[in-house]
């Protein structure tokens, strides 16, 4: 009976393990707010990784101001079904019921293509190309967001705060923030996928610009 309850207990940690999805790199360190509980785990790293880009120190880290939006107002607002209408079933369920891709397994965990990420809902700017970064989490990661793009709220639902990270104009649940990031922010916005699309920039969309 005693081997059988071990063997039970381990099951049960391992289930929690993953269900954390984008988490810290290092759990003893706290994020700078909070966010929902994922859906999906990760999945296995590929066999190359990335050395994470040196921490800031934290006496340097910034403190986020902006508060999280308590109304819950945004100013685009949908039902469900309309949502529905617009999104792929993983876009809806990520974006609208705060779900998680699986590491390694979105569009654009490792793409270096210059340009915009936009919200998928609403069109609206979120991340540029140069505030992205290779964290190693499995999940595209930017230092930096657009001013004003991002609205955030405290989330506690897997035990221990985290901060989800929303598009402030139409509420999109994007991934989370942590303070973990390289500088000059020391922040890694971990977004999903799903939530975003790529607009190219200019000059990658003039005919003849080579590679």
């Amino acid at each position: 009976m005693c081997w059988a309850r071990v063997v039970s207990i381990e099951v049960v940690c391992c289930a929690a393990v993953a269900l954390s999805g984008c988490t810290p790199s290092e759990p003893s360190r706290k994020d700078l707010l909070g966010s929902p509980a994922s859906t999906a785990g990760p999945v296995a790293s590929p066999a190359s990784t990335f050395a994470l880009p040196a921490p800031v120190p934290d006496a340097e880290k910034p403190k986020m101001e902006e508060p999280a939006n308590e109304s819950k107002e945004f100013p685009v607002q949908k039902t469900d079904a309309e949502w529905q209408a617009l999104l792929t079933p993983e876009q809806f369920k990520i974006t609208r019921l705060k779900g998680t891709e699986r590491a390694f397994t979105g569009a654009y965990w490792n793409t270096k293509t210059p340009g915009t990420y936009q919200c998928v809902c609403c069109g609206r700017d979120l991340f540029i190309s140069d505030a992205k970064f290779e964290s190693g989490c499995g999940w595209p990661s930017f230092f930096q967001a657009v001013e004003g793009a991002i609205t955030t709220q405290p989330d506690d639902s897997l035990g221990y705060r985290r901060t989800e990270i929303m598009c402030s104009n139409c509420g999109a649940h994007l991934g989370h923030v942590f303070q973990d990031g390289p500088a000059p922010t020391g922040l890694r916005f971990c977004v999903n996928s799903a939530s975003v699309k790529l607009i190219e920039s200019a000059e990658k969309q003039q005919p003849g610009t080579e590679e």
